[in-house]
């Protein structure tokens, strides 16, 4: 069968899948012996790497190792957070969940809490594989309860991109990289006064883009200070602290002081993402850029913008410190991980297809075609997983990295964090009104006496 009608029948599937999500009586699709498991992911359009991971070939060998076990993709086409919603209200009844999901690692506290997953700690005691994941990830996919809800699919580190072509022309050396904020800062300007119609520093900072604003511009930032969003030895939220207004500060310079970030028509922008790593980094119109090591599967062949020449006209540098602290560079780490909601009616028959979702090869090949980092220790040895681009930097950038708080109220605490950046960015509050505001908002959230301010 080829790709085209392929892709017409997964997305057949999904319309069903959403129907039933809407409230519509949904009955089993099992016949007779065979149990048909539902595997949820949100898609992100025809290029969706999941599509050619988990092909027709794979599932057909599945099914005939396994002849009593059938699979159906269920793809959910869908805003991040609208596929967070549609999932959690599929979730909620036997009649409509899927088997197997795929949860962001930063809601999966959230939903364990909820009651909406499986622990499956009983089931990875049994699997031999389970000890080849890295363990720091496993840690990222349990609930506040310590169990283990995930297996980890995929992982990442962020840092700077740097179109050496615009660097270049703004005086900057090939081997340029930044110590510390001021460095970004001095070399945006270089950039903004060589080449008027570039960006010269691109950070997401609107609530349209989620998540990544939260962890990619702001906790990244923030935790280059010094300072965490959560103290887990406390288990209180960081308020009113010299690190938040920094971290503010910095946003403050480049979009409003020294106006070296992206226009609003662009940051506001719900396709941000898409506007500056598929079109304007490949068309070197972009100088620097806070993300993540997985926009290589953007740039790689069969990917978004696929750009041969990727490892020669861009660099991924390391995210500084605040000014340079030890170890010098900072990330923030996440990933997405692969669960079984508590109302799924054929739990065993998901985990056997959740083991073989999960092996070497293929933990190989989605690293490849997302350009994400790999979550098993010994995929990370493979010859083919060395050659990807970026990888020595991606990898180094790993031993300072942290993870966002394993706190079931975190995802409100992040819409917060998205509100004040946004609202520094477009000049609607300084950050001194941004800060005392969010203080404000996570006391409403969390309570007042569950927080603190660090240093």
């Amino acid at each position: 069968m080829k790709l085209k009608k392929w892709l017409l029948l997964v997305g057949a599937a999904a319309s069903i899948f959403l129907l039933s999500s809407c409230g519509s009586s949904s009955s089993s699709n099992d016949s007779g012996d065979t149990t048909t498991i539902k595997i949820a992911w949100r898609a992100l359009g025809k290029n969706d790497s999941m599509y050619r991971i988990y092909n027709k070939k794979w599932i057909a060998d599945f099914e005939k190792e396994n002849p009593n076990i059938k699979i159906s993709l269920q793809p959910i086409n869908a805003t991040e957070g609208d596929y967070f919603s549609k999932l959690d209200l599929a979730m909620k009844s036997a009649e409509t969940t899927p088997d197997i999901v795929n949860e962001d690692t930063f809601i999966l506290p959230a939903d364990a809490k909820a009651g909406y997953l499986q622990p499956l700690d009983a089931y990875l005691s049994e699997w031999p594989d389970w000890k080849n994941f890295t363990d720091s990830l496993k840690k990222g996919s349990q609930g506040s309860d310590g169990k283990q809800y995930g297996i980890p699919g995929t992982t990442d580190a962020r840092g700077v991109w740097t179109n050496l072509n615009v660097t270049k022309k703004a005086g900057l050396s090939t081997n340029w990289k930044p110590k510390t904020w001021q460095d970004l800062i001095d070399a945006a300007k270089k950039i903004k006064n060589a080449e008027p119609n570039v960006i010269p520093f691109a950070m997401g900072v609107s609530t349209t883009n989620g998540e990544s604003v939260s962890m990619q511009t702001f906790e990244q930032l923030l935790y280059g200070t010094g300072e965490t969003l959560y103290n887990e030895k406390t288990k209180k939220w960081n308020v009113d602290s010299k690190g938040i207004l920094a971290s503010l500060n910095f946003i403050n310079q480049i979009y409003n002081k020294d106006k070296t970030g992206p226009s609003l028509s662009v940051a506001m922008n719900s396709n941000y993402g898409s506007t500056i790593f598929q079109d304007k980094i490949p068309k070197n119109q972009v100088g620097l850029a806070m993300d993540g090591i997985w926009n290589t599967g953007n740039w790689s062949k069969g990917g978004a913008a696929p750009m041969p020449n990727m490892a020669k006209v861009l660099a991924f540098n390391l995210m500084p410190t605040q000014n340079g602290e030890k170890p010098g560079f900072v990330t923030m780490a996440g990933g997405w991980s692969w669960a079984i909601p508590k109302n799924s009616q054929h739990k065993d028959a998901a985990f056997e297809v959740l083991k073989a979702m999960n092996t070497k090869e293929l933990a190989v090949q989605r690293a490849l075609q997302e350009g994400t980092l790999t979550v098993r220790d010994d995929a990370a040895k493979d010859p083919e997983y060395l050659k990807k681009p970026f990888i020595k930097e991606a990898t180094e950038a790993l031993k300072n990295a942290y993870f966002r708080p394993k706190n079931d109220l975190y995802p409100k605490v992040s819409i917060a964090i998205q509100q004040m950046v946004e609202s520094v960015a477009t000049e609607q509050k300084s950050p001194n009104e941004a800060a005392a505001k969010y203080a404000s908002d996570v006391k409403g959230i969390v309570g007042a006496e569950n927080t603190e301010t660090q240093k």
